[in-house]
């Protein structure tokens, strides 16, 4: 048999980094405050025609993890494009070696390595999936459910089940738990439960995060702080309930070090904040080795950030529905022409081209675009 040639490397010949704002169809509440509307960058890379497109997760503030939204424009802008821009590059994978010098800056770093990983499976003519290892039709959607007094929580939570969401996550804070849980579980006893707490709590709760065991939850999601596994350890040591790592794992040492310590006995993979496609393959490969289920996490994300969680969530350790759900419970109208809509519980995978399989609103994006900063060779 004749070896087929290799695909030549892509070289960069264009970046244009976008600042976006997307009003929210409601005001999301979690522990940590309240989201009114999705600020976030959004990155274009071009080579020979085409185009890669991805999404930064970080927030305006650093309130979730370190990064914020303005370091990450600067960062990605000053920094990273122009030692990128008129490069070649064979494999997204090579960028994390490119990248391997920098410190921290995951979530910005994870944006141009998703672009590029979009770009390159366009230069295959294959969907993202496939690049990535995964193969399905739809992936299964759960739902994130903010902070909201408890007779209007039981009514979205009895909406969304009826939409046939396969999983119902509530946020929960001190205050705003035990009396919630018995509430939900009273009313549907069935239903597929599980709590998160964005680092709200630490051990001195150990005996409230304990009556949780009573409510038969898939797991309990980031109790405790943001970057402590060691704390995490010791009270899954003390729980039936699985816990759940969201925060903590940033990097696939931090996915290895938290399950030699049996620290979560399921872990949420959100690609951006791992750094990427190449190290949430990593930690979906570490977790399957060690029959530990991992689903997809959101951050609110446009069409672009969507379409990408849904891609990866096609790998088959994927085994906990996914934040993925409907855009249009976010966003009275997404940056992408196509429509990412549940349905019976299943989101389906967008296919309408190669990568990611979705395209640009051109014109809508214009209208919520702050900023735009380019970069040519």
């Amino acid at each position: 048999m004749t070896a087929q040639p290799l695909r030549p490397a892509l070289r960069i010949d264009h970046a244009e980094l976008r600042l976006v704002r997307l009003p929210l169809v409601t005001p999301f509440t979690i522990a940590t405050g309240t989201m009114h509307e999705k600020l976030f960058p959004l990155l274009t890379l071009r080579s020979d025609g085409l185009e890669g497109h991805a999404e930064g997760v970080m927030d305006p503030l650093p309130d979730y993890l370190e990064e914020t939204t303005a370091g990450a424009m600067a960062f990605v802008s000053d920094v990273v494009l122009p030692g990128l821009i008129g490069r070649r590059i064979a494999h997204p994978r090579l960028l994390q070696q490119e990248f391997a010098g920098w410190r921290s800056n995951r979530m910005a770093l994870a944006m141009v390595e998703m672009a590029f990983w979009d770009l390159w499976a366009k230069s295959l003519d294959l969907p993202l999936m496939t690049a990535l290892g995964g193969q399905a039709e739809a992936v299964e959607v759960g739902v994130s459910l903010g902070i909201r007094a408890i007779p209007e929580t039981l009514d979205q939570v009895a909406l969304h089940l009826d939409q046939g969401y396969r999983r119902i996550k509530l946020k929960v804070r001190p205050g705003h738990d035990l009396s919630l849980l018995r509430a939900v579980r009273g009313a549907f006893p069935e239903a597929h439960l599980t709590v998160d707490a964005n680092c709200c709590y630490t051990l001195a709760d150990t005996a409230l995060l304990a009556a949780m065991d009573d409510f038969a939850l898939d797991y309990i999601e980031q109790p405790l702080a943001w970057d402590d596994i060691h704390d995490h350890a010791t009270l899954q040591a003390r729980l039936r309930t699985a816990l759940c790592l969201d925060e903590s794992i940033k990097t696939p040492a931090h996915a290895r070090k938290a399950l030699q310590s049996d620290a979560c006995r399921v872990m949420n993979i959100k690609v951006g904040r791992s750094g990427g496609h190449a190290a949430a393959l990593q930690i979906h490969d570490l977790c399957a080795a060690l029959d530990v289920p991992v689903w997809c996490g959101g951050m609110l994300e446009s069409g672009i950030g969507r379409a990408h969680n849904i891609h990866l969530s096609t790998l088959p350790n994927f085994r906990k529905p996914g934040d993925v759900s409907s855009a249009s419970r976010y966003f009275h109208r997404d940056i992408i022409e196509q429509k990412l809509e549940t349905a019976g519980g299943l989101m389906p995978v967008p296919l309408h081209g190669p990568g990611i399989g979705v395209t640009l609103d051109r014109d809508f994006l214009d209208s919520v675009t702050l900023e735009r900063r380019e970069g040519r060779a």
